[in-house]
């Protein structure tokens, strides 16, 4: 069973081992030799709102980990949260992914006045694509040579997801 829990600094160790991981770090935006100081630091620092950040448990150990942040604080911008995710290679394939995605979807649809949610994704990361289309996520454009991955300049693609149902006013 997977459970899904706003992230703590006593989670520093997990998300270490899950960006540091030589399967994971890659399709991130992360690089690699992180430490569970640097995670300490990260999450000790207070988050604005609306920005989230959740875990993923199964059997009591962080299988994934995934945020919403506003990014810089653009008044007409105030709609939109920028979304990452990271799930450890071993537990890639399993639904963690899709249980994440499910919470930030539905804080961002119920709880966060959030009109649209965006993300980058490097343009070959398959399962990665597939799982953000599940929740409604359209490819917009490509940003050619994006990141340097691995000595190597690599595309992403631009995805967003618009609010399904926006919130409307009460009849009067």
């Amino acid at each position: 069973m997977i459970t899904v829990r706003r992230a703590t600094v006593d989670d520093a160790p997990a998300f270490a081992r899950i960006m540091g991981d030589a399967d994971v770090y890659p399709g991130l935006m992360q690089l690699p030799y992180t430490s569970v100081e640097v995670w300490r630091e990260r999450l000790a620092e207070p988050l604005p709102a609306p920005d989230l950040r959740l875990v993923a448990e199964r059997g009591g150990e962080v299988v994934g980990t995934c945020g919403m942040h506003t990014g810089r604080p653009i008044v007409r911008r105030r709609h939109v949260l920028s979304l990452g995710i990271s799930v450890a290679s071993e537990a890639q394939g399993q639904g963690v992914g899709s249980a994440l995605m499910q919470a930030m979807c539905d804080y961002a649809d119920r709880w966060a006045h959030v009109l649209r949610l965006e993300l980058t994704v490097f343009v070959d990361n398959a399962p990665a694509i597939a799982l953000y289309r599940k929740f409604g996520f359209e490819v917009e454009g490509t940003h050619r040579a994006y990141a340097l991955r691995d000595g190597a300049y690599v595309d992403v693609y631009a995805m967003a997801r618009l609010h399904p149902n926006p919130p409307t006013l009460p009849a009067a």
